[in-house]
């Protein structure tokens, strides 16, 4: 098959039919598979739909279809493609941080920033006009704190209530520091269960439990703050600093938590 009109509307035709199927992502290798082209003319036609905005790429070889309600925006929502993203870069991951409070239900308005959390090797950041995907290492974590939201295609893995609150904790140097969190962690309390939150805890840092023990209670909330401190009371504790994103490491000490208080909070 040469490169005629006629591809391009086969080509345009394939990408209806997947996404009658509920998928609005491609690949690059399945184009190439269903379409006897050489891989100029491949090439060519997907840079006619990217003109038309019917597709957009992400990532290397990797595509999404956009319908005609995104059109004008020019992409899709991350909620969309993000599953089907991962397993074709071949990579474990969940949606965390702001983005998971935010399905949630948590602070009044979706973040303009997209996070994920993957294993290493670290993935770059993927940032245009039209969409912004941070990527977050972890070494690994308990597959019992993850969790499935669904959407238009499909399911797609979410940190829950639970793990959340460790990670805003435990990444928030990168999320602008805790003042930055704090809003947000206080209104994913309402969505986390003391219960679980033990559970969670065995699995975190100490000086992550430290931190968001300590955040619980100057936020008021005693049956999460307690939850926590059953998992600390019989253990060696060291003093740590608050913040990590200042470097100052005096002040006043919180003699339950043993958190060196090293920056003012806005509560």
């Amino acid at each position: 098959m040469v490169m005629t009109k006629t591809t391009y509307n086969y080509i345009s035709a394939y990408l209806t039919k997947v996404q009658s199927e509920g998928r609005y992502t491609i690949s690059l290798e399945e184009l190439r598979n269903n379409f006897n082209v050489s891989e100029k003319a491949l090439l060519q036609n997907i840079y006619r739909l990217k003109n038309k905005k019917l597709l957009a790429q992400v990532r290397k070889e990797f595509y999404v279809i956009i319908p005609p309600q995104y059109i004008n925006r020019g992409m899709i929502p991350p909620t969309l493609f993000i599953d089907d993203m991962m397993k074709h870069l071949d990579k474990e991951y969940y949606v965390g941080l702001f983005s998971a409070a935010a399905l949630h239900g948590a602070g009044h308005q979706q973040p303009m920033e997209f996070q994920v959390i993957t294993k290493k090797p670290a993935l770059r950041k993927i940032k245009n006009q039209k969409l912004t995907i941070s990527f977050f290492t972890k070494k690994d974590w308990d597959s019992n704190q993850i969790t499935e939201k669904k959407s238009e295609a499909g399911y797609f893995n979410v940190s829950t209530p639970e793990m959340t609150a460790f990670d805003l904790v435990y990444y928030n140097k990168n999320m602008g520091g805790l003042n930055r969190t704090i809003p947000i962690l206080e209104d994913l309390t309402e969505e986390i269960k003391p219960s679980l939150l033990n559970k969670s805890a065995k699995s975190q840092k100490l000086s992550t439990i430290q931190r968001l023990g300590y955040l619980f209670d100057a936020l008021g909330n005693n049956s999460l703050s307690n939850s926590l401190f059953k998992i600390i009371e019989e253990k060696k504790v060291k003093e740590i600093p608050l913040s990590l994103a200042h470097e100052n490491r005096k002040g006043d000490i919180d003699k339950r938590w043993k958190i060196i208080i090293n920056t003012k909070l806005d509560f």
